[in-house]
């Protein structure tokens, strides 16, 4: 296969995981030695992240096919991206945490659902609880009338039986 033929396979999969992502995070990880990039790999692979680097230009083809070229001003200097299919808040809270802990990996932007994001919002979407935390806030939210009418029920009852007794 040609060079250019393999340049072209490598732009195309950028774009399809640029399209294919729930949310993607580009991050400038200068200064992280190798255990500390292991480390965040680890990490997003058990929460179903992939984390790739690439080269910018071939990054920056790949934007113009997807048509997120506003993303191109900040594929400059050593980048890997992070692309999260399954959860849209994962890879934004695991690379926020550890950005906090290891000053040298700095959030650069993001795209969240086809959108571009920029640091400020990628790290209030870090901020939000998982997918998980808010179905279980959902959950008490939906039981809590449900659970007031049993014991009013419950009270009236009580309440009926003391005056029959």
């Amino acid at each position: 296969m040609s060079v250019l033929a393999k340049k072209q396979e490598v732009v195309t999969e950028i774009a399809t995981k640029l399209r294919d992502s729930k949310s993607t995070i580009v991050v400038d990880y200068r200064g992280l030695n190798v255990s500390e990039v292991t480390e965040l790999r680890k990490q997003l692979r058990e929460a179903g992240v992939e984390f790739k680097v690439y080269k910018n230009t071939m990054a920056r083809r790949a934007t113009a096919e997807v048509e997120l070229t506003e993303l191109d001003a900040q594929l400059v200097g050593p980048t890997a991206i992070a692309f999260g299919n399954e959860d849209v808040v994962a890879p934004a809270k695991i690379i926020n945490e550890f950005a906090k802990k290891h000053e040298a990996l700095e959030i650069k932007a993001g795209v969240i659902e086809g959108r571009i994001a920029t640091v400020e919002e990628v790290k209030a979407l870090a901020e939000l609880p998982s997918r998980e935390g808010l179905l279980s806030m959902l959950l008490s939210v939906l039981q809590a009338p449900v659970r007031n009418f049993a014991l009013a029920t419950k009270a009236v009852a009580d309440q009926k039986e003391e005056q029959g007794a």
